[in-house]
Parts: structure tokens; sequence; C-alpha cells
């Protein structure tokens, strides 16, 4: 299984000068570095546990980003059917471990990469809605869900254990 540094380096930051595509790839991978990284060795319960009065949990966070990494890459732009598994958004958490899950989301993450290298930013997948969408788009969209994500689970691992940053 490939590994996720548990520090993000300076991140994106250090590609400015890079072809757009690379500019792409890297705020992604910094901003699923951030999530791995702000959910690493969280207890099973302190992640399941709510802060808020939704059903938003740091574990339910992190199921629902493999679930987007999957619909986005996998379904959307390889044309793959959805699992029937990801039908609730990939909030439900009761019956796995932050393990389990921190796998799941660097796997999909890995399987994310290795589909997109497959195609050019200017090619095509679709969705239901939006109808036709570029890699490029969803490079963005991505990036947009995952920092968003990234905040949130800033706000409950400070609500957790009072750890803040980053990373």
């Amino acid at each position: 299984m490939e590994t996720m540094p548990l520090t993000p380096p300076f991140g994106p930051e250090l590609v400015v000068t890079a072809d757009e595509r690379r500019v792409l790839e890297e705020f992604l991978d910094f901003y699923r570095r951030v999530i791995v990284t702000k959910l690493h060795e969280v207890p099973d319960a302190d992640a399941k546990r709510r802060h808020v009065p939704s059903e938003t949990t740091l574990a339910g966070v992190l199921r629902h980003m493999s679930v987007v990494e999957r619909n986005w890459f996998q379904h959307h732009l390889a044309g793959q059917p959805t699992p029937a598994a990801d039908a609730d958004g990939g909030w439900s958490v009761e019956h796995t471990t932050m393990a389990e899950l921190l796998e799941d989301y660097t796997r999909e993450c890995a399987r994310s990469r290795a589909t997109a290298a497959g195609y050019t930013l200017d090619d095509t997948g679709t969705h239901d809605q939006l109808g036709v969408v570029s890699l490029r788009w969803i490079y963005v969209h991505m990036i947009d869900e995952t920092a968003r994500h990234a905040g949130h689970i800033d706000i409950l691992r400070e609500l957790t254990d009072g750890s803040t940053g980053s990373w």
C-alpha cells in the first residue's frame, strides 16, 4: 500500500513555476496529506465523537473523502459504476476503525492518481447533474472539496483534543 508522508512539506507553493497539471496535482496532494496527517493516530472513540449537531465526525469526514475520491475519479472520469456502499455519501462509520478508514482513503487517493494519469486535462467524464466535466475541472473541484473538508477536520480535531495547525 502506498503511504502518504505524515508531515506535509511546504506544499504546493514549491511548484509555482511548474506546468498546470503539476500545480493542480500538487495542490490536491498537499490537502490529501493534511487530512491524513491531522487524523493519524486519532483514537476510534474520539474520531466517532460528535461535536456538532449534524452527524459530522472526524471518521465520517474521512470516509466521505474516500467516497468523493472514488466518485470523481473512478465513476465520473473513468465511467466505473458507483459502489452500493457509497450511496450514503460516505458518512456511515459505525463498523469500521480509523486505521481502516485511513487505509481506504490512502488507497483511493493512489487509485485516483493512477486513473488521472491516463487522461489529459482536457479529457472528459460525465456527471449526472453537471453533464460533461474535464479532468481539469475535476482537479479544481477536488482541491476545493479536499481543502474544505480539511478545514472541517481542523475544527473537529481542535474540539476533540485541542490540536491545531495544518499538521
